[in-house]
Formats: structure tokens, sequence, C-alpha cells
């Protein structure tokens, strides 16, 4: 049976578009261009999924998630992922004080709101697979005991290419806890220059943090609005028939892009799909989603759950290219 949804009044959409709206200034004025990763960042910050974010450095990654923290008076905290870094390192651990003789538990830099993971393919696997727990069960477990994660709570990892040398490939588990993956590109020529007029200016300087313009209790109330933005059944249906190409492409799709497919989208990608949209929708400033909602997720949120086979990159099809034929095959309800 389907569960009813009360959907956003006309009050709630705008007070939901003047909030939003504060963020998109707070963001503006530190990040340069980088629409993609604020419209990305700001799904993440209100369904709650983590976003993965690839590019080589420099593109404004760790301070765009900065900016969000402190513009929702959030505690951010940032991990700088190397090959030596320990899980405790990460979730936490006990800590023996000789003055009580006994031992401390000291919580890791994961209990935050906003966590940035950098260069998260730097670390192990076994580091990697630390942050499973906290991502998906929004908790930790140090010495038997359970210590909550606050809420909200955003994960953004970033990943070099996977190309490069001194970096792990994430496991399958590891990426599917991810909602959305954005690959960054380099700025334009006129926005390269902005940054460098800005960085002159002292706007990056480590005193000129961003003022607060929402708490995270308004968070959470953008949150609950976005649960309660319609969706029609025939689009999460369709959203549903985009995930199932990706599992028998060869009914589908032309042999030569079938068969570098190893292995297709979880069901997380279908549910990716439904609240994503939902937020996408009230970005949007409306309080139903629509089918092109769908569909401008679609690279973020296959991407990095397509498994290509080595033949992929002889042939030099992309996951991307599975996807725009995917969105060509499937009917638009």
């Amino acid at each position: 049976m389907t569960a009813t949804r009360t959907q956003p009044n006309h009050q709630d959409i705008d007070t939901a578009q003047r909030i939003i709206a504060s963020l998109n200034q707070a963001f503006a004025a530190k990040v340069v261009g980088q629409d993609n990763l604020r419209e990305s960042l700001l799904i993440g910050l209100l369904t709650g999924g983590h976003i993965l974010l690839e590019s080589v450095p420099g593109l404004a990654k760790t301070t765009a998630a900065r900016v969000l923290a402190e513009s929702v008076e959030g505690q951010f905290q940032r991990i700088q992922c190397t090959p030596d870094l320990l899980p405790s390192d990460i979730i936490g651990t006990q800590v023996y004080e000789s003055a009580t003789n006994s031992f401390a538990t000291q919580l890791g830099p994961v209990h935050a709101n906003i966590v940035l993971l950098d260069e998260i393919n730097r670390s192990s696997a076994k580091t990697q697979s630390a942050m499973l727990e906290a991502m998906e069960e929004r908790q930790t477990t140090i010495a038997g005991t359970i210590y909550p994660i606050p809420e909200p709570f955003l994960v953004v990892a970033t990943q070099n290419p996977v190309d490069q040398e001194g970096t792990y490939p994430l496991s399958e588990a590891q990426t599917d806890r991810f909602m959305l993956k954005e690959v960054l590109q380099y700025p334009s020529a006129q926005e390269e220059v902005e940054v460098v007029f800005r960085r002159d200016a002292g706007v990056y300087d480590k005193s000129h943090r961003t003022d607060a313009v929402i708490g995270l209790e308004d968070v959470r109330r953008l949150q609950s609005v976005v649960r309660s933005i319609h969706m029609d059944p025939a689009l999460m249906h369709y959203a549903s028939q985009l995930v199932a190409v990706t599992r028998q492409a060869s009914q589908f799709l032309p042999p030569q892009l079938a068969r570098v497919i190893e292995y297709g989208a979880s069901p997380r990608a279908t549910i990716a799909f439904c609240e994503s949209g939902r937020a996408l929708a009230l970005l949007r400033g409306r309080n139903h989603v629509r089918p092109e909602d769908v569909q401008q997720l679609a690279h973020r949120i296959l991407r990095h759950r397509l498994i290509l086979g080595f033949e992929a990159a002889s042939a030099k099809i992309t996951p991307e290219t599975i996807i725009d034929a995917i969105l060509q095959t499937v009917r638009v309800p």
C-alpha cells in the first residue's frame, strides 16, 4: 500500500526558497562558478545523502564544503586521507589516562555535521571501510559502545582520477553509499581571473569566515519539506526502468555498449533518484517532481554505480556515454 504524503503548501515553498537563496548567495560569495557542485551539495544536505567528487586538485572542493558548513552554522571537519591513515583516525579511539587509571573515549573527526574526506582513494581499503558504518548507520562503534553522529550529517568525499599513481579505487560497496557523484571541470578563463581578484581582496583568508545565514534547525525543516514533495508513481517507475536497463543492458542497448557493462546499479540508485529528485524540485521552487529532474540527475546517480569491463577503456566508452544511451532508450512518462 502506497503511503500518502502531505504536499507542502505555498508558504512552505516560499520559505524554503528564501532559505535556499540565502545559501546560494553565501556559496557564490566564496566559490566562483561550479553551479553543479553547489547544486549537488545542497541536494546532499537536503536529503541526508553523501556526495563523491572527482577532479584534479585546486577546484574549490574544500572551500565549497567549508562554506556550506559555515553558512548553516554546522560543525565542519576535514580529513586528509593518506596511505597510513588508520580507521581510528576517523571514527575515534580509547586513550588511557594514567591520572584516573581508566580509558577515555576520544571521538574522531567523523562526528561532525559536514565531513570532507579529501582524496579518499589515497587511503587504504581498510580505512575506506571504516566510513561504511558512519555513512550508512549514522553512528560509530568504539570498544563496543555506539556513538551517534549529529544530524544533519553529510559526507563529501573527493578523489583523484583513478588512473593516477598512488590511489586505491573505491570498492563497489563504498561507492554505492554515495548518493551522487559529481565530476568537476576546470573553470573558464574569466572565472579563474575572478578567483585571483577575490584572493587579492582577502576573501579566502582564514579570518574571513562565512557568516551563518541559517541554523541546523532550518536545515532539518528543509529536509522535512523535501520528504513531502510529490513524486508521481509514473516517475518512480521511470527511474526504476532507467536503473533496470543497467542490469539488462543486452535487451535494450547496442551490443557495443551492452557488452562492456559488468554490473548494473543497485536499488540504492532508484532510491537516490526519488530522494534527490524531490530535493532538486524544491531547489527549483516546485512542490512536485518533473521528468526533467530525473533526467538531469541520471549522470550524477549512475556514473559511479556502473561497473565497466576493461573493454570500455580500450574502446573509450565512458559511463556517461552509456547513461546517455539509456536515457534515449527508456520512454519518458
